[in-house]
């Protein structure tokens, strides 16, 4: 088993480590934000650690949403490009802990249905899509068989 290794933004860890150490019971939402939150447990690229990322929960019949906005910053984050390399991941949503694979979704129709209920779920994600230059990248994630 690989190594965990927190991430260094002290609210993520901090995020993370209520959550998890809670069994998915706090620690569910974004701050003060009150909007629920899961946790994605993928796989560092260059380290091949553990790595977990709080990310807003956006569903689509059963199916999540990720969304690399890094609110709205110029690069994409970094667990975007660990998913690009390794797309199984772990999501934990509250008490329910699902094996998942992800897959950026690129059909531009199929995009924008994804975008629209992950902007419902999350109003800011189009705010951070108007004041960067990037085309924010969206994933599926999907139970695998």
């Amino acid at each position: 088993m690989s190594e965990y290794i927190p991430s260094t933004a002290k609210w993520v860890r901090e995020q993370v480590e209520l959550y998890e150490g809670s069994g998915g019971t706090q620690g569910t939402t974004l701050k003060e934000s009150g909007l629920p939150v899961i946790i994605v447990t993928h796989r560092g690229r260059k380290s091949g650690a553990i790595r977990k990322t709080p990310l807003m929960r956006a569903v689509d019949d059963g199916k999540y949403i990720l969304v690399a906005s890094m609110g709205g910053a110029p690069k994409n984050p970094v667990w975007y490009y660990n998913l690009k390399a390794d797309p199984n991941v772990e999501i934990r949503d509250e008490t329910n802990v699902f094996d998942m694979r992800v897959r950026e979704i690129s059909d531009s129709n199929e995009k924008q249905r994804l975008w629209d209920i992950a902007v419902a779920a999350y109003p800011p994600y189009q705010e951070y899509q108007d004041k960067t230059d990037r085309a924010i990248p969206v994933f599926i994630a999907e139970k695998s068989s």
